[in-house]
């Protein structure tokens, strides 16, 4: 009787175990307490071996940009103009990214790798120094930030150019070779390295060197043409050879108006706001079709933004006052507006059929945001009745669930330039979780690798809906 009843109560352990695990990953960022949070991080310690990249590849990029002169040539201004003296004057510590809403929106790379740097943290992620220990390879390229100098102040159309005179091409290449000749790459085939890709042109012209490490990026949107264009594909479908939700991680832009607390949350009295700039290319055609069937709406305001400090004052006040604001596709099928929304409590009204988000599956957007179809919204007068028929409950519950997760989306509570360590619900943190959670497909593509024979070959399948 004795050895019937051990095997049915092993059995009921298991279960019990398995459906405390199965009720912790359903959690969510508005149940998951400070105690939950901390087992998450203690299950899921990334191990990570930071590559040997010389200084001038991240860091002296920095100091190269802190000592620029003359305006961002795209706007005819240089926003961190004040700055420069006070940096220069710094005589020690890391450079802070710059303030330059261009570039600051796509600085990610600059809180990783300061992650990584920062010994009292508290992480998900761990540093280590023996690559045998480690689960990825961080690739610690400010690819961002040197594609972003070109664009401003090098040559006009010079980071299309594969020559010396583009700064940014011989510092991609640099990276390239480097990397490809390391014995880390050369065990995985580069599947374990992550590479920071999130400004649209980053790494432009080596992308198919790096295809198969993890990007992080802000969207697909940069990559579609080019897949297709590789793939051959003259279907509807999306074939990606470079790039796919089951490798890569989707990351957020770094929102650049402040943060509004929903105790500081007042009347607002437009119903839908937007602030951008109307004519785009690619997807972002549709904006300004939606512009004109809503430019002359009652309670609704669309205007041309600019990157100055008028326009994000503006912008501020606009994303206060309103119940709603739109996120229509642009050159790419998302953008720093949808975090800034978050940020000032706007409720987003996505329109963007082709949109990635970063963090699904640990978020739910569908629980403050508003998403509709391209169709719909080209259609006079339905979004503007649809948006006023949301009633007062719905929209407080929008924004008061909006309010628990702006924290996913804050990186600048992590790093040199923050106190304490790095809480758990950062955007830093996140961002390491979803890696870690490709850890095992990785390994396993990696082992499938290394016993393939010699000479044999297998077809690209990183199909990914």
């Amino acid at each position: 009787m004795k050895t019937a009843v051990r095997p049915l109560v092993l059995a009921l352990a298991l279960l019990s175990l398995f459906s405390l695990l199965l009720l912790s990953s359903k959690s969510t960022p508005f149940s998951s307490s400070r105690s939950s949070l901390s087992l998450i991080a203690a299950a899921a310690c990334l191990k990570v071996f930071v590559a040997d990249l010389p200084r001038a590849l991240n860091h002296g990029i920095l100091d190269e940009y802190w000592s620029l002169s003359g305006p961002d040539s795209r706007i005819g201004v240089d926003p961190d103009a004040a700055l420069r003296p006070v940096v220069a004057a710094a005589s020690s510590g890391r450079k802070p990214y710059p303030e330059n809403p261009l570039i600051k929106q796509y600085s990610a790379e600059y809180w990783l790798l300061a992650d990584l740097e920062t010994r009292d943290r508290g992480s998900v992620a761990e540093r280590v120094y023996d690559l045998d220990a480690a689960d990825v390879v961080f690739v610690p390229f400010f690819a961002t930030l040197s594609a972003e100098m070109e664009l401003g102040w090098g040559r006009k159309g010079g980071f299309l150019k594969k020559d010396e005179g583009n700064g940014d091409y011989r510092r991609q290449r640099e990276v390239v070779n480097r990397i490809r000749a390391s014995e880390a790459w050369r065990r995985s085939g580069g599947r374990d390295h992550v590479f920071v890709l999130t400004d649209p042109v980053a790494m432009w012209h080596v992308r198919n060197d790096i295809a198969p490490a993890i990007l992080l990026v802000v969207d697909f949107g940069g990559w579609y043409k080019t897949d297709s264009k590789a793939s051959g594909n003259t279907s509807g479908r999306i074939q990606h050879t470079q790039v796919s939700l089951l490798k890569d991680v989707i990351v957020p832009y770094t929102h650049l108006l402040p943060s509004l607390q929903l105790s500081e949350n007042r009347h607002r009295h437009i119903l839908l706001y937007f602030k951008g700039a109307k004519h785009r290319h690619r997807g972002g055609l549709v904006r300004e079709k939606i512009w004109d069937i809503l430019v002359n709406e009652p309670g609704v305001v669309v205007e041309e933004g600019f990157p100055n400090a008028t326009g994000r004052e503006q912008s501020i006040k606009g994303m206060r006052s309103s119940e709603f604001c739109l996120h229509p596709a642009g050159d790419t099928p998302t953008s720093c507006r949808l975090f800034d929304a978050i940020f000032s409590l706007c409720i987003p009204v996505i329109v963007s059929d082709e949109i990635e988000l970063p963090f699904e599956g640990m978020v739910d957007y569908s629980d403050f945001s508003v998403f509709v179809p391209v169709s719909k919204a080209l259609q006079p007068k339905w979004l503007v009745t649809y948006l006023r028929n949301i009633s007062k409950q719905q929209k407080d519950i929008f924004r008061s669930n909006m309010a628990r997760v702006q924290p996913m989306f804050e990186y600048e509570n992590a790093g040199p330039n923050s106190t304490g360590s790095t809480p758990l619900g950062s955007a830093v943190n996140h961002i390491w979780r979803k890696i870690y959670h490709k850890v095992p497909m990785i390994k396993e593509a990696m082992m499938r690798e290394k016993r393939k024979p010699e000479g044999v070959s297998r077809p690209l399948r990183c199909h990914c809906t």
